[in-house]
């Protein structure tokens, strides 16, 4: 990896479904501010308009203040109005059908792009991002390899930055070596008993690690 290529990889966070958000912004604030993150996606578990804009302001008020931008999944509505800096489509026909809900101006990702012509209508369309290699509603992901090569590939080809999910801190360098913009990171993160802002900042030291001795 070269040295420009790890300056300019970060982190992007995707929370899990959150009920709780004030019990829960705290360890989003903490990882925010321990890792180099880009970004949070944020998940919520409600479709109640009233909640989500609550939900969502109290997310925000440790988010933002922590250099992160805040995008909202598959809420574009609600960007505006909670003061987040953008929305995260989970799907093609997502950003197809539910763009026009969002606000000019601010930042649109996409992920859920299982074809490489998925993928460049999504460039096309004028998104800030792609991603590639997240689970999908059924938890499936695609294999490792197939995903080093989606990333290799974008990146020689095209302008919209890539952002690749990583399963496990292990596929941290590897990813980024391919050159993705940025690292994605869910479960990894929020699963298991690790300290979350102990884990962002594992990750962060993994796409800064020197060059082994030849």
């Amino acid at each position: 990896m070269t040295e420009a290529s790890k300056a300019r990889t970060r982190l992007i966070l995707i929370t899990p479904v959150i009920e709780d958000p004030v019990g829960f912004a705290p360890a989003l604030e903490a990882a925010c501010c321990a890792g180099d993150v880009a970004a949070v996606i944020l998940r919520l578990a409600t479709d109640d308009e009233v909640a989500a804009l609550s939900s969502i302001r109290i997310i925000a008020t440790h988010v933002q203040p922590a250099g992160a931008a805040l995008l909202l999944a598959d809420m574009p509505a609600l960007v505006e109005a909670a003061g987040a800096d953008g929305a995260h489509f989970t799907t093609l026909d997502n950003l197809r059908t539910t763009r026009t809900k969002l606000a000019a101006g601010r930042l649109s990702g996409v992920g859920g792009l299982p074809s490489r012509h998925d993928a460049m209508v999504a460039a096309e369309s004028g998104v800030d991002y792609a991603m590639f290699g997240e689970p999908g509603a059924d938890g499936k992901r695609p294999g490792f390899s197939a995903l080093i090569e989606r990333v290799a590939w974008w990146a020689e080809i095209f302008q919209v930055p890539c952002v690749a999910y990583a399963n496990s801190l292990n596929e941290v360098p590897q990813l980024a070596e391919a050159r993705a913009d940025f690292i994605a990171l869910g479960d990894a993160v929020w699963a298991g008993g690790e300290n979350a802002a102990r884990t962002a900042a594992k990750a962060t030291g993994l796409l800064r690690q020197p060059e082994p001795a030849q």
